[in-house]
């Protein structure tokens, strides 16, 4: 059987697909970043032109944008955006959840970048925490909490898929039989 890969996919939908954004308002509060990007997939040449064109309404022509390495499989030197060329640097020093984009009209922008697999509901916590004006937290530190949160999670419905196999209300909140079923009792168990 012979299969053929088509490596053009991840590029087609984002060309389809709008750029996942959560930008912070417009505020004199300045914080670690300036919102939070969630890709549809790890293909830099295919992500990025769709986010600059979302952001040149609100911040401008993006002319460079920076990653670090470790969270992207290829790293292009350049992009093209609507005809024009966009330059992508990286950095291993800069925080791997970050991406920094860079105007020479207006500044720099700080985005934590959301894993592509991340779970919806843990990428919408992210991109509120991310987008939250003044906020200290860093990227790393928002990735860290959300890591945190879904291990809690995970192990919430461990502990409560433990409490139903051993019989729920009916074992010690030390996980031994308490003598009891859950069952009726038989017919002649009462005589």
């Amino acid at each position: 059987m012979t299969m053929t890969a088509d490596r053009t996919a991840p590029r087609d939908l984002a060309k389809e697909v709008p750029a996942r954004l959560s930008l912070t308002p417009k505020t004199t509060l300045a914080g670690q970043l300036d919102g939070a990007w969630w890709p549809h997939s790890r293909d830099l040449e295919a992500e990025l032109p769709p986010l600059a064109a979302a952001l040149e309404e609100p911040w401008g022509r993006i002319t460079r944008v920076t990653v670090n390495p470790t969270r992207w499989p290829v790293v292009p030197h350049t992009v093209v955006v609507n005809g024009r060329v966009l330059h992508v640097g990286w950095f291993t020093e800069q925080d791997p959840d970050k991406l920094i984009l860079l105007s020479c009209t207006v500044g720099r922008w700080d985005l934590l970048v959301i894993p592509p697999e991340t779970p919806p509901a843990a990428a919408a916590r992210l991109m509120a925490a991310a987008a939250i004006p003044g906020s200290v937290l860093t990227a790393g530190v928002l990735m860290a909490n959300e890591a945190a949160i879904g291990r809690g999670v995970r192990d919430a419905r461990r502990r409560e898929a433990t409490w139903e196999s051993e019989g729920g209300a009916c074992t010690s909140p030390f996980g031994e039989p308490m003598g009891r079923s859950a069952l009726p009792p038989p017919a002649n168990r009462w005589r």
